[in-house]
């Protein structure tokens, strides 16, 4: 097996992995689009351009990238308002605390960017409780000549060069690759989970959303969640051996 130097989630020799995406999954509202409603060029011109990244017309990058340069507010006030109004996923919390207990490791893979997210992690879950959580995620860099605490001051740094800025499926792959590996889940809602869709054994798809039409187009199995009383329902019963993965694949419950 590989290290977990390489692979971090194995250090504990977990029986199962839980990957998940961040913003509008974890949380109830996604951070991007409530700046990009509220600071930047607002819903319309954001719901058009997941619809052209869903439709295939234009990659998510390029679109994410346009988002946020909307987006003036410097960058330390967008964190302040976004803990204002940003909320957790109300059964977030308990599912962390039985992973914990359960040694499943929670891996979150997201679109947006790692300051966003350890802070409304810290805000909303605690600090103690994500200080060993693994993040991966595009990150935040200052324009040039300029802080990124100031108007127009910041900018997204993207992780890859990928069509996605960030390719989530490059981080489950060398898992999912292993010979005797844990069972692997994947929770997500919309087009930033594209890339990780069809690289785990269980997709969990935010009934209503972007990704629910994705898989069903693809023919991509999923189950549907509304929040995360449903994941720990289900996978509880996969990690005791109560339910395959296979079965709980159910599509729109």
């Amino acid at each position: 097996m590989s290290s977990s130097s390489t692979l971090p989630a194995l250090r504990t020799q977990p029986k199962a992995i839980f990957f998940t995406d961040f913003d509008g999954t974890i949380t109830l509202h996604d951070s991007n689009d409530w700046m990009t409603d509220n600071l930047g060029f607002g819903a319309e011109l954001r719901r058009k351009g997941n619809s052209d990244v869903l439709h295939g017309a234009r990659t998510f990058r390029d679109s994410f990238q346009e988002m946020m340069d909307s987006v003036n507010t410097p960058f330390d006030r967008c964190i302040e308002l976004l803990l204002q109004n940003v909320k957790l996923d109300p059964a977030f919390k308990e599912f962390c605390t039985w992973c914990a207990a359960n040694n499943v490791p929670i891996v979150v893979l997201s679109g947006g960017m790692q300051p966003v997210i350890r802070a409304l992690l810290a805000h909303l879950v605690g600090e103690k409780e994500v200080q060993d959580m693994q993040i991966v995620s595009n990150d935040v860099k200052a324009r040039e000549g300029k802080n990124i605490n100031e108007e127009g001051g910041w900018d997204i740094e993207f992780h890859d060069d990928s069509d996605f800025g960030h390719d989530k499926s490059l981080e489950i792959r060398p898992y999912a690759a292993l010979k005797d590996r844990p069972v692997m889940f994947y929770a997500g809602d919309g087009v930033s989970d594209l890339s990780a869709a069809k690289e785990t054994d269980l997709l969990f798809a935010k009934a209503g959303r972007d990704l629910v039409t994705y898989c069903e187009r693809e023919k991509v199995p999923f189950t549907t969640f509304n929040d995360f009383s449903d994941i720990h329902k289900i996978v509880t019963d996969v990690v005791d051996g109560k339910m395959s993965v296979k079965d709980a694949a159910t599509g729109k419950n």
